[in-house]
């Protein structure tokens, strides 16, 4: 697999887990860990500018679906 198949694949891992789960992976469960550190991960390159420019777009709509699917604290 080329390093693009392995993002794409990725990107859909996380996005399949934002939909099943209505929010998004967490650092605290060793589960989830890997998702939530491929997104830190994402998330730096692309607020570096060093995210190639085909991945920007998608991974800005993922940062959307993040924030819809944000939690939120009950008692706040």
């Amino acid at each position: 697999m080329t390093q693009d198949e392995i993002w794409l694949a990725k990107y859909h891992e996380y996005v399949n887990f934002v939909k099943d789960n209505q929010r998004c992976p967490s650092k605290h469960f060793l589960e989830e860990h890997r998702l939530h550190s491929w997104w830190k991960h994402n998330r730096q390159l692309l607020n570096a500018g060093t995210m190639k420019l085909e991945r920007r777009e998608m991974f800005k709509r993922l940062m959307a679906l993040a924030e819809d699917n944000r939690h939120v604290n009950q008692y706040e």
